[in-house]
């Protein structure tokens, strides 16, 4: 059976509980996934922001990608985080302290629908599988940009490359584990590519597609748009 985004669809309750069960054991499992950080820093280095700028990061969970933000727009920028599960902003905000940054806030709020607006850089990574329609997510995101501002987009795939193509069941395991709401087989993963294509597609019909590129054995896709003038 070939899955659809609409098969998947998961609750807001649903997406909350499951990754505010996941919280405090995020941050664990990133660091025992080799290269994640060294390519959530080439998402934000693929944005082109400035010191002073203000990037708002769609789905933000604990905040891994604080540090590297924050290093883009120094502190005389604005760094806002944005999650719908509490858990995760918790998590977050203890990161913020910890750390002492002033000019770091979060939101709680839905990344298909940005509470803000007019701002130089928007970064999502591996949110956009979780919007329910990706299309109209990522409009909202290019939306919400001040002109020339750029939409950096981070996400996990199946592969397509021949060797790496092994490991796709293994993947496919790992999405279903993760995913809220309940999968069978490789459901969740293919439904996670059909995502990801649409926000693909959805980008470069309503803003300037710069990148479109397959990384880490095809596993991983990374996307960067510009809003239009």
């Amino acid at each position: 059976m070939v899955a659809t985004t609409e098969s998947l669809t998961v609750t807001v309750s649903e997406t909350q509980a499951a990754y505010g069960r996941w919280a405090r054991a995020y941050d664990w499992i990133c660091r025992l996934l080799p290269g994640l950080d060294g390519l959530r820093a080439g998402a934000v280095a693929s944005l082109g922001l400035d010191h002073g700028d203000t990037v708002v990061d769609l789905g933000c969970g604990t905040g891994a990608n604080f540090p590297h933000l924050r290093a883009a727009v120094s502190p005389s920028g604005t760094v806002v985080g944005v999650d719908l599960t509490s858990g995760m902003l918790a998590q977050a905000e203890q990161r913020i302290e910890t750390a002492g940054w002033r000019n770091v806030h979060l939101v709680q709020g839905d990344a298909a629908r940005p509470p803000v607006a007019d701002v130089d850089g928007v970064l999502g990574t591996f949110v956009v599988g979780m919007l329910d329609d990706p299309a109209s997510g990522v409009r909202a995101w290019l939306d919400c940009l001040t002109p020339g501002g750029q939409v950096a987009v981070l996400e996990a795939t199946r592969t397509t490359h021949p060797l790496g193509g092994l490991l796709n069941p293994v993947f496919d395991s790992f999405v279903a584990a993760g995913a809220p709401g309940s999968s069978a087989g490789n459901e969740a993963a293919r439904a996670l590519d059909a995502r990801v294509t649409e926000a693909r597609d959805a980008l470069a019909a309503h803003g300037t597609l710069l990148r479109d590129e397959r990384r880490v054995a095809g596993f991983v896709r990374s996307l960067v748009a510009e809003k239009q003038a």
